[in-house]
């Protein structure tokens, strides 16, 4: 940790969140490897609590927490807020006679927090994201041994982060992969949310990689997964599913909508050229199913691939729209 902490970056608080955001990981469900380390830290430090504190905008959240039922802060309350400008750990023996905390609503209130022993969660660019913190409602201190044993968990924590990262990217294109985007596609469907799946096949890649090479290949598929960041909602997710073949989640939307947006898509993949290979052009099949396709995730799925295909089968480069029982609204 040494190497990157003397690189740590202070005073550039809107690189640290967009740092922060690239990792994808706010807000989202408890992970078994996060809360590994938090388990390891209540036992090993004999602590109540113990928690890896990820510090938004406005708020700390929490990637995990042992010891406490709660997912959040507001940030101008957050010990790791504290932690986070600094290179080393954070250590508070008792809050109450400290001036920065002995005010604090979390000290003087529930859940009374009394001594902090704090790590800075740095990213390999230099960005403190958070904290592994251990709380007690005791004081007491934490010696120099301890410090050095929170730091190395600190860096177990981000080693996890940027796994997690690259589980849930998709290295070519910079979309999200399979996992990541059935993961979604499933937190949206149970919680009944009016939404669509947009599938997207590329016509004839099989023939483009043959005739031009895989890296062109690459570089179709690239300048594609462009095309979609650049034209999808903010709110929308973008996924690979596997090789060509690329789709787009799209929450709070009727058919109507989802229909309009599969064609801007569709046109816009059309207009796409790929430089590497002469202003290569290439156009895709595109099928949309709402979430009113079938009954569970996998029938929804399945009824935006019959479409897809139904587009394909209608000579490639048009969208289809349909349910699990019918296809209609082809263009």
């Amino acid at each position: 940790m040494t190497g990157i902490a003397s690189r740590l970056k202070t005073r550039d608080e809107k690189g640290r969140q967009c740092a922060l955001e690239r990792l994808d990981v706010l807000d989202t469900p408890a992970e078994n490897g996060f809360e590994k380390i938090t388990g390891l830290v209540r036992t090993i430090f004999d602590v109540p609590v113990a928690a890896v504190s990820l510090i938004d905008k406005d708020r700390q959240w929490f990637k995990s927490i042992q010891g406490l039922d709660i997912s959040e802060t507001a940030r101008e309350v957050a010990f790791c807020d504290h932690t986070i400008r600094k290179t080393d750990c954070m250590c508070v023996p008792d809050a109450t006679k400290d001036p920065r905390f002995a005010k604090n609503v979390l000290v003087t209130g529930p859940p009374h927090i009394r001594s902090y022993l704090g790590a800075p969660i740095i990213s390999p660019d230099g960005y403190a994201l958070g904290a592994l913190c251990a709380i007690d409602y005791r004081p007491r201190k934490f010696s120099p041994e301890k410090e050095k044993v929170l730091a190395s968990f600190a860096d177990l924590v981000m080693n996890e982060l940027e796994l997690r990262q690259l589980a849930s990217c998709d290295g070519l294109t910079g979309l999200a992969t399979r996992r990541a985007f059935v993961d979604a596609a499933e937190e949206v469907f149970e919680q009944g949310r009016n939404a669509a799946f947009i599938f997207i096949d590329l016509d004839h890649f099989k023939t483009i990689n043959d005739a031009n090479g895989h890296p062109v290949g690459d570089d179709v598929l690239k300048a594609t997964s462009a095309a979609l960041l650049a034209n999808c909602p903010d709110h929308a997710f973008i996924g690979r599913l596997g090789g060509e073949e690329l789709a787009v989640l799209l929450p709070d939307t009727d058919r109507q909508g989802a229909f309009r947006l599969a064609e801007s898509l569709r046109a816009a993949i059309a207009a796409t050229t790929v430089k590497s290979a002469r202003n290569l052009a290439f156009t895709a099949s595109v099928g949309v199913a709402m979430q009113d396709a079938a009954h569970d995730l996998a029938g929804w799925m399945a009824a935006a691939d019959a479409a897809l295909y139904e587009a394909k089968s209608r000579g490639r480069n048009c969208t289809v729209i349909g349910y699990s029982d019918q296809l209609s609204n082809a263009v």
